[in-house]
């Protein structure tokens, strides 16, 4: 099963489950009716579906586990809202309850390709300091090769000398 045969609601429902069982020894439905800001029934419901598709394992009064399966999708679900949320907060600013809520909209609808991108453009981000107006061009080689170690000190040199320039043209300005 692929993730896109499953909506939007049944990944945050495996998600969930994800995140309660590595909070709690055990989850239950009325752990997850909380986390979701649902009734108990709406989430016995949900796992009779979720159940049908192999992955959770549930009896009625028992707790709930995800399968290997549901496990997968789950881990997969969290890593892509984890990006997300990170991309949001730490490189656009956005203020981290609206970051929150955006990441969790977009988890569901972002391509496998563009979410590689995002994170590469991350890693980037992370580990090359920025250097110029060709920086974001040099993008696609980190993707492509990783960090260059002399490409970065040789692009932050060519930027310092710029920036000195565009320091000493303002304060000539300025006298």
């Amino acid at each position: 099963m692929e993730n896109s045969e499953l909506s939007a609601i049944m990944e945050d429902y495996l998600e969930s489950i994800l995140k309660l069982d590595r909070e709690k020894k055990h989850v239950r439905v009325k752990d997850i009716a909380a986390r979701m800001h649902v009734k108990m029934p709406t989430v016995t419901s949900m796992l009779e579906n979720l159940k049908g598709k192999n992955l959770v394992n549930h009896e009625k009064y028992e707790y709930v586990a995800l399968t290997r399966k549901g496990r997968k999708i789950a881990e997969d679900v969290y890593n892509r809202h984890t990006v997300l949320k990170k991309f949001l907060t730490d490189i656009l600013i956005i203020e981290p309850a609206t970051a929150e809520e955006d990441a969790c909209k977009m988890e569901h609808t972002v391509s496998p390709v563009t979410m590689e991108k995002l994170v590469k453009f991350v890693e980037f981000i992370e580990t090359c300091p920025r250097s110029g107006s060709d920086w974001l061009r040099r993008f696609d080689q980190y993707q492509k090769h990783g960090r260059d170690e002399a490409l970065c000190l040789q692009q932050m040199r060519v930027f310092e000398e710029k920036f000195d320039a565009e320091v000493k043209k303002l304060e000539d300005k300025g006298e």
